[in-house]
């Protein structure tokens, strides 16, 4: 039993290790096939799934061929959800090796060539030295009869062209060297001295210049100068010393491993200044992204640091429910724009979109097309596609790469807008459902007692009629009428709330009088108006306000119900209303204890009660309030509470002063 559990822990642990399949990417006609058995490799583990490419300092001798396989073998490792990553080094083994233990590759999937090593001194396979550098790494290797590696058939081939500007700048340097060698010479320098000049010159050639011509030539014509200018005999191509044919070899090798070292570091400066130009626009991508708000504004990062990556015309075209929107073009330095609006761009874009895939310029799908079109993916599905203008100049396999990091943050950026706009759903839903919870819960206490009343006011008035007074019979008719308009308001209340949640409540505005509002107002007041003193103060001026005037009746019969509930018998409530520029005023304002400044903010909250802790204590479901404040914002006016001096409580709200039009 021990041995068994023991066992499914350990399946447990090695299942809880994900594995990282690592296959490399070359221009080898077979290494499709090797992107292939990975890609079924990480499907069989369940794992995920990297395609590196190493890119050398012999990348710019492959032919157009190579690199047209290069950029399918990569097209086929981003449609078999593999994550395309691109290095540089002239040691191919070594990046692998390197690139493996920094991301947690488990197991690396290569293929072996025909190529055997002929001498025992040859260089060892990109097989054997990976297998010797990475021996704890599980590598599978798949038979490759075609010539592999991350090398061009053409790879170790020397860039022999010299161009007009190299040939100036290398005579240039070797006079100036010449010239500060005659000087050393006229100043009793030694010969040590001038060698040291001519290894600046070669060593400013390498950086200089591009190609190996240039650091051959200036190599040979250096030992050739210095032999003839500052040996003995003088201006003659002989030399006395027996030691100088070892000083001319050993100057020529110098001048050779010299320049060599500074063109491979010149090579390395420009590759990392290009990485780190990227990792800034990438880095400034992933900010940008996180900021924007919208779909468009996520759109709008994308298509701008595509441009300023590639510095090529991009064009964005977002998605518009199953359709592709108007594109969006960004950074246009093409005198000929009209390849834009051709219907083979629309063609590609719209193919694209429909299937997720990439099609246009460097692909099988419409290759006849000036553009390259890849599918802005969130999830499953394509939310928009990006146009890159290809022309004559293919996307490099790092380009390629970082369109991809800057498509894959673009998606993530879109699918974490959607996440949060659907959680906000979800929140709203749920506060939703919590309102209706607190509504019938409400509803349930506060329907009780007056549905109470009436019941048993109505059961003692059939049972023992007869022998109840005339007051006292008069009393409880009065209480069954109270508890019935008490019953009216609230249902009112409800149907305006469940309007207003339901966005169907609509104003049926019209010019009417103030005063004849409140008036209309305060004929529905409560019965319990005989223990206040209710005062009503009119405008000195006709008011004529543009409103809906059954929800304004029913704010001022919430407001006039609020302070009857919540202010002592004999408290004094006025109502009055006044002009305020464009706005009418009205003001009910009472003598009662008032609201503490703690609560002012939450009165107009829905459900919110006061301090009465129950939601009956008072026959109020704290609804009243709310909806006035919903009622006249949608009236466009406001609804404030203040102090009344000495004490009490001012309610004011106000709503738009309307005109009366006379048609003659």
């Amino acid at each position: 039993m021990a041995h068994a559990d023991e066992k499914r822990r350990c399946v447990q642990s090695a299942e809880a290790v994900q594995e990282h399949i690592l296959v490399c990417l070359s221009s080898a006609p077979s290494n499709s096939k090797i992107v292939r058995t990975g890609a079924r490799m990480a499907e069989a583990f369940r794992g995920k799934l990297t395609a590196l490419f190493v890119k050398t300092p012999d990348f710019d001798a492959m032919t157009p061929e190579n690199r047209r396989r290069l950029r399918e073998n990569t097209a086929l490792a981003e449609q078999l959800g593999a994550s395309v990553e691109t290095t540089y080094g002239e040691d191919v083994s070594y990046q692998i090796a390197e690139f493996a233990r920094l991301s947690g590759v488990t197991k690396i999937v290569i293929g072996r060539s025909n190529v055997r090593r002929r001498h025992p001194w040859s260089k060892p396979t990109l097989t054997e030295k990976l297998t010797e550098i990475a021996p704890n790494l599980d590598i599978h290797i798949i038979p490759d009869s075609a010539v592999q590696g991350n090398r061009s058939p053409h790879s170790r081939r020397l860039t022999w062209s010299l161009t007009p500007a190299d040939f100036g700048k290398t005579l240039g340097i070797l006079l100036l060297a010449t010239a500060i060698g005659l000087v050393f010479y006229n100043l009793g320098f030694t010969e040590a001295n001038i060698i040291t000049v001519y290894l600046l010159g070669m060593l400013l050639i390498s950086i200089f210049t591009t190609g190996w011509v240039c650091n051959l030539l200036a190599s040979i014509v250096s030992v050739l100068v210095f032999n003839y200018l500052f040996t003995v005999p003088r201006f003659a191509m002989v030399a006395y010393d027996k030691g100088y044919p070892v000083t001319f070899v050993i100057m020529f090798s110098a001048s050779i491993i010299t320049g060599t070292l500074a063109a491979k570091l010149k090579n390395h400066a420009r590759e990392s200044a290009r990485s780190a130009y990227r990792s800034q626009v990438l880095f400034e991508a992933n900010q940008l992204l996180q900021k924007a708000e919208a779909e468009a504004d996520i759109f709008q990062v994308a298509g701008s640091q595509l441009s300023k990556l590639l510095r090529r015309t991009v064009l964005v075209y977002p998605a518009q429910g199953a359709q592709l929107g108007e594109k969006q073009v960004f950074d246009t330095r093409e005198e000929d724009t009209g390849w834009m609006a051709g219907p083979r761009e629309q063609e590609a874009a719209r193919w694209t979109f429909q299937h997720n895939k990439r099609s246009g310029a460097t692909t099988e799908v419409l290759p006849k097309a000036r553009g390259l079109y890849l599918a802005i993916r969130a999830g499953e599905n394509a939310c928009g596609v990006v146009g890159i203008h290809i022309g004559d100049r293919p996307l490099e396999a790092f380009e390629y790469s970082m369109v991809l990091s800057v498509l894959g943050e673009c998606a993530l950026a879109m699918e974490n807008k959607r996440n949060a706009r659907e959680k906000e759903q979800a929140a709203l839903l749920a506060q939703s459902e919590q309102l209706r919870a607190n509504l019938l819960r409400s509803i349930s206490h506060d329907l009780r007692t007056p549905l109470t009343s009436i019941s048993g006011n109505a059961s003692n008035l059939m049972s023992n009629g007869d022998s109840i007074d005339r007051e006292a019979r008069q009393q409880i008719y009065t209480d069954i009428y109270d508890d019935s308009l008490w019953l009216i308001n609230l249902v009112e209340n409800l149907l305006a709330v469940t309007r207003i949640e339901n966005g169907q409540m609509q104003l049926r505005t019209s010019v009417q009088l103030m005063d004849e509002i409140i008036t209309e107002a305060l004929r529905h007041t409560g019965r319990r108006e005989k223990d206040h003193h209710i005062r009503l103060k009119e405008c000195s001026e006709l008011l004529l306000v543009r409103a809906d005037s059954r929800l304004i009746v029913q704010v001022i019969i919430n407001l006039m119900d609020n302070a009857l509930k919540y202010t002592p018998p004999g408290s004094t409530i006025c109502i009055s209303s006044e002009k305020i520029g464009t706005m009418a005023a009205v003001h009910i304002v009472d003598d009662g204890p008032g609201i503490p400044d703690a609560q002012k903010d939450k009165v107009f909250e829905m459900f919110y009660t006061g301090s009465s802790g129950v939601a009956d204590s008072r026959r109020s479901i704290g609804l009243g309030l709310s909806l006035c404040r919903s009622i006249i914002l949608a009236h466009g006016g406001s609804l404030t509470l203040a102090d009344n001096v000495p004490q009490g409580c001012r309610f004011t709200f106000t709503i738009p002063l309307g005109e009366v039009d006379i048609h003659e």
